[in-house]
């Protein structure tokens, strides 16, 4: 790459940059490393999304999320990401020795740079490594400081070695050509979009389970509270008036409350079986108790619809509701949704979810959605929101096992 008197200005600048060193007290785990740098706070959660992709397709990848600032850091981490292949940290400044000292401890294999905001001696380095790049999600926003507006030769020269530039809209796509790169280098793809890892159970134990409930109406309280217990079994007594054969499948938000979660439900008068224990479920069982979060992806499979617990009470980690979406559920909550609050505002915005305030509202809520179509078609919405932006998350997938595997090299610009 080819040294410009803007560069060459900017590296004379950037020695001012504080502070001068990198330090961090994570290690450099053995094996793959990708590299995904974040500098838009809204993309987050998508970026997030993606790494957890990753990890789930190779399993010796880990990948390492770099965040601008300490603000965004603390912030990070809420899409309940496994914290033994997902490392997140601060991006180093752009002085060259806290550059250097970033590279020498993590030198990552593979680097993504999502929506623009390109920090040139960061890039410089990974370019001079031979660290195959790409940039994603590119918008506008992302190369009109002033530094791109001046000094456009620089960000040219840092986008040449990119292995694929894909931009997220029309408007994108004429910024990054008007910095002179070749149109054949840059391509139109949707926006990053979180949608989800789909969780995973055993076919054997969904013809199990399905073969118990023989066609009973079920509906799935996923992550529930100990305050949000009594709730929970109102509205499904509530529901219970317009459909007795319905089925509560009940899980705690801890393995530990299951005992007092049972206590709880047969207190108040309901048949109980514990799937963990393999009781067996007849027509006369009215709540099914699911303390193992390993069995998420059965339960969301087998209801047509789930109320996302730990949203009726504050300051509680809930769940990613695209969990419940991408496995066709639809999907209901209370207003304490933060964590993940752009996934549910998608989702509602579609029609795929619904929120609810109390007990009345959430039986309210089951007992109009026991009707079929009304829950499948939240299902379907649920689906398509969960889609949207897999174009770009599989082709990124799809370049990281290339460059992996060694049949996509850095400087190869036919991807």
């Amino acid at each position: 790459m080819g040294r410009s008197f803007g560069l060459a200005a900017y590296r004379a600048l950037s020695r001012r940059a504080t502070p001068r060193r990198y330090t961090t007290d994570m290690e450099r785990p053995k094996g793959p490393l990708v590299w995904i740098h974040a500098p838009a706070p809204d993309s987050l959660l998508a970026v997030e999304d993606l790494a957890q992709r990753l990890c789930a397709t190779r399993p010796d990848i880990h990948v390492l999320i770099t965040v601008p600032d300490q603000e965004t850091l603390k912030r990070a981490g809420k899409n309940d990401l496994p914290r033994d292949k997902v490392m997140m940290d601060k991006v180093p400044s752009e002085h060259p020795e806290a550059v250097s000292g970033f590279w020498r401890h993590w030198h990552p294999d593979i680097g993504i740079w999502a929506r623009g905001h390109l920090r040139p001696n960061l890039l410089i380095q990974a370019h001079a490594a031979k660290c195959a790049m790409m940039l994603i999600d590119a918008d506008t926003d992302g190369f009109d400081g002033r530094r791109d507006r001046w000094l456009p030769d620089l960000s040219r020269q840092l986008l040449e070695p990119f292995l694929a530039v894909m931009v997220r809209s029309s408007e994108a796509l004429q910024r990054v050509e008007t910095l002179g790169l070749p149109t054949g280098r840059i391509s139109l793809m949707p926006a990053l979009e979180a949608g989800g890892l789909t969780l995973s159970c055993e076919d054997s134990d969904l013809a199990d389970l399905s073969e118990r409930l023989r066609g009973r109406p079920v509906w799935f309280a996923s992550n529930i509270q100990e305050a949000e217990l009594s709730a929970v079994l109102s509205a499904h007594r509530e529901a219970l008036r317009l459909s007795h054969r319905l089925l509560l499948i009940l899980h705690p938000a801890r393995e530990d409350l299951a005992q007092l979660f049972a206590q709880g439900v047969t207190d108040e008068g309901y048949r109980l079986s514990n799937w963990t224990k393999g009781d067996e479920i007849d027509d006369s069982t009215q709540v099914l108790l699911a303390p193992d979060a390993a069995d998420l992806g059965l339960f969301y499979r087998a209801s047509p619809i789930s109320f996302m617990g730990s949203s009726l009470i504050a300051k509680k980690p809930g769940r990613n509701p695209f969990e419940a979406a991408a496995l066709g559920s639809a999907v209901l909550y209370g207003p304490n949704v933060s964590m993940f609050m752009p996934f549910y505002s998608r989702l509602a915005k579609a029609g795929a979810a619904r929120i609810v305030k109390d007990e009345k509202t959430l039986g309210a809520a089951v007992t109009q959605l026991i009707a079929p179509d009304r829950a499948a078609a939240m299902a379907h919405a649920g689906w398509d929101v969960v889609s949207q932006g897999a174009d770009l998350t599989d082709r990124v997938v799809e370049m990281v096992e290339d460059v992996l595997d060694g049949t996509l090299e850095v400087g190869d610009a036919s991807a």
